[in-house]
């Protein structure tokens, strides 16, 4: 909030008024700015793998559609990495934890929770992430 007192510390009830409009204007601009609050898609992988990558990338959009940006690490790491090789998965689980860091909340999508998942959930329940559940029809669970 701009000061009502001038650099030369005299009463200025007209560059106040000016100065709070201008950050008034600065604050709306920034309000209408595209920013999308990074979110981590946590879903299934293994299993019926061609089924689970495509509802992640509709968790994704979903997540797009809601102003959100989201990392989906189990649909972009499995096309460069082997989740069959121990070392790869492990690997991949430790640099999913790492982009988990970067976002403010845990989406989990569906009913059935596997263990990758469940690993998932406890981290972000550690650092006190905010977790929310949602159904495979994209309805939030409250």
């Amino acid at each position: 909030m701009a000061d009502k007192y001038n650099a030369e510390g005299y009463f200025s009830p007209t560059e106040h008024e000016a100065f709070t409009r201008l950050e008034k204007e600065e604050k709306a601009v920034r309000k209408a700015a595209a920013f999308r609050p990074i979110v981590y898609i946590c879903s299934p992988y293994s299993g019926d793998t061609e089924r689970n990558i495509k509802n992640a990338k509709r968790y994704s959009r979903f997540a797009v559609d809601k102003h959100y940006l989201p990392i989906a690490p189990h649909i972009y790491f499995t096309q460069f990495m082997d989740d069959d090789i121990p070392e790869e998965r492990d690997t991949a689980i430790f640099m999913n934890w790492v982009l988990m860091s970067k976002c403010v909340e845990l989406w989990v999508f569906g009913e059935n929770i596997s263990v990758g998942m469940k690993a998932e959930i406890d981290r972000a329940k550690r650092k006190h992430m905010r977790i929310r559940y949602f159904t495979e029809e994209l309805e939030e669970k409250l």
